[in-house]
């Protein structure tokens, strides 16, 4: 039972203590599932980090990482800070020291290079993989291209149901252009490992 006087001094409480005690208890219970899903970020990131493949019609078994992998060919200094605007270095993030192979991926191929800031990029067969910033959904692949840093090439695990060898037969071309530069972008393509 409740005294007299007792709902009298609520109902006449301001409404501001109210508010503030309510954003106080719920901003507890978030800080509370909030540090839970960070915690499991953080426990998802240090188990490792993932390079997968993908079937493609055109390319076969393709590289990927969120979306498609590529390595570049490069052409005076490579991939500078300007090229990382297009072109976004696969990195491993902090406290993980290799990339895990999965299905279709040749683990033995793996491998990192130390860049700036003691950051660790994944190679594969020696070579420095991107992702290309064009490429907006998994298997897509637009970044076989030739540009100011070089000739990017789609890393491709396993080459499609009959297409035989490589021929030294190319492709046609076609002309697009960058902010810096126009380019020559051969058609196709793809370096196999």
């Amino acid at each position: 039972m409740t005294k007299p006087g007792m709902l009298t001094r609520w109902r006449w409480a301001p409404r501001g203590t109210i508010a503030v005690l309510v954003f106080a208890i719920g901003g507890l219970a978030l800080t509370s599932v909030a540090g839970s899903a960070s915690g499991a970020v953080t426990g998802h990131a240090a188990k490792g980090f993932v390079i997968s493949t993908l079937k493609t019609a055109k390319f076969g078994t393709i590289l990927v990482s969120r979306n498609t992998l590529y390595t570049l060919t490069p052409k005076g200094a490579g991939c500078n800070a300007a090229c990382q605007n297009y072109w976004l270095a696969v990195l491993l993030p902090k406290g993980v020291t290799k990339a895990t192979a999965g299905v279709g991926v040749d683990a033995s191929k793996l491998g990192t290079v130390k860049r700036s800031g003691a950051k660790l990029q994944v190679t594969y067969g020696g070579k420095a993989l991107y992702r290309f910033a064009l490429d907006n959904a998994p298997g897509q692949v637009k970044g076989n291209v030739t540009d100011t840093w070089g000739r990017w090439f789609v890393v491709v695990a396993d080459k499609p149901a009959g297409s035989g060898p490589t021929t030294t037969t190319s492709p046609p071309s076609t002309t697009t252009t960058n902010p810096t530069t126009t380019t020559t972008v051969p058609g196709g393509g793809g370096v196999g490992f």
